[in-house]
């Protein structure tokens, strides 16, 4: 029976599917990917901390939606859930050494932290931009999966710039 249950739980999540609202799950995953695939090619911690940053605030903002479904009622749930995904990556990351190597700073700041930054406001610039284009259409998208393509799309031009830069 312990067996059968995760892929129980499994199956039904695609009988049983529930919407997705704030950030969906879909961008989540490519930005995790996206994450993966670049520190697995050696691609500079600069451009992974992009990633970094796009996926903490995906998963923030996320948790946060997660939490107003349940109606549980938690003052300032976006800034408190990213807060908390901040915790949950930062410190991990200084602890096994990742984070704060001299030898690896762009303009004086840990290349990591410089991307998760930078990641970080170009996720949410994406997030207000697709919003101010809804409103701008009366809640209405201007293409299929503008909520993905925008936030993907200024990761990937953020990856591209600093790339061009460390290299």
């Amino acid at each position: 029976m312990k067996k059968l249950f995760p892929l129980l739980s499994f199956i039904a999540l695609f009988v049983f599917p529930t919407p997705a609202h704030a950030v969906c799950p879909i961008c989540t995953v490519a930005v995790g990917a996206g994450l993966g695939i670049s520190r697995w090619i050696g691609i500079d911690d600069s451009v992974s901390g992009i990633w970094i940053g796009g996926l903490i605030l995906s998963s923030g903002l996320w948790l946060a939606d997660w939490i107003g479904k349940k109606g549980w009622k938690v003052p300032h749930k976006e800034l408190v859930s990213v807060f908390l995904f901040y915790l949950f990556v930062i410190p991990p990351l200084y602890w096994a050494k990742i984070v704060g190597l001299a030898s690896n700073t762009l303009w004086g700041v840990d290349k990591l932290i410089l991307g998760t930054v930078v990641g970080s406001i170009l996720f949410i610039v994406g997030v207000r931009f697709d919003k101010w284009l809804r409103t701008a259409k009366e809640g209405k998208v201007y293409v299929y999966f503008q909520k993905v393509i925008i936030p993907v799309f200024l990761l990937t031009l953020g990856s591209f710039v600093l790339y061009l830069i460390t290299n």
